[in-house]
């Protein structure tokens, strides 16, 4: 079976405030006499389900096209962990030895049709402890890993420096905690700071 964890990109999806609203239409219709329909797409890269690239946060950092694809497939499990902030004290309440891809059911995101005021983030201390357990990414069903109004972003810069790959905006309120397969490939956007995915997980057998 296969679980679609993104959140669907259309009219009126909730994006960070001030940033590019999302927008699709067409630009050549078939009912104008064409031969086809072609749409076009606005959008920030930031908008929805998301993969952070550390170019988003750092001007050296490595961009989207440079990013390991291998992060972004195979094995992965999801815990529920609840609170205003998570961990190492908190993640350390459950097994995570040989986990590459940890996926973080907090509920702090209930209504996806708007942006939500406050979240569950990360506090840095979850880098390292992740990365001595083989975590290579790290998912949460929130906007990002930060506090909202974060300037400096301690989170991600943890995460980076500990060759943690970061996935935001999961939707995992249906999902029940256990071991997956996840595919959550970017987009092949050279030089973006960020990309859309399609996310889904894999019932293993």
């Amino acid at each position: 079976m296969i679980l679609d964890i993104s959140q669907p990109l259309k009219a009126g999806v909730p994006v960070w405030p001030g940033d590019t609203e999302f927008s699709f239409d067409l630009a050549w219709t078939r009912e104008e006499g064409g031969s086809v329909n072609v749409g076009r797409i606005a959008m920030s890269t930031h908008t929805g389900t998301h993969v952070d690239a550390p170019f988003h946060f750092r001007d050296d950092g490595a961009r989207v096209g440079e990013l390991d694809l291998d992060a972004f497939i195979g094995p992965a499990r999801v815990i529920e962990v609840r609170g205003e902030a998570i961990g190492a004290g908190e993640l350390g309440r459950y097994d995570l030895e040989g986990v590459e891809r940890l996926l973080l059911k907090t509920g702090s995101w209930p209504d996806r049709t708007v942006f939500p005021a406050g979240i569950t983030h990360l506090n840095p201390d979850v880098a390292l402890f992740l990365a001595e357990r083989g975590v290579r990414l790290v998912g949460v069903d929130t906007p990002s890993v930060d506090p909202l109004d974060s300037k400096d972003l301690p989170a991600h810069e943890a995460l980076r420096a500990n060759g943690i790959h970061i996935l935001e905006g999961l939707m995992l309120d249906r999902v029940e905690p256990g071991d997956y397969k996840l595919i959550s490939l970017p987009l092949a956007l050279e030089e973006a700071d960020a990309s859309p995915v399609r996310a889904v997980l894999r019932s293993l057998p």
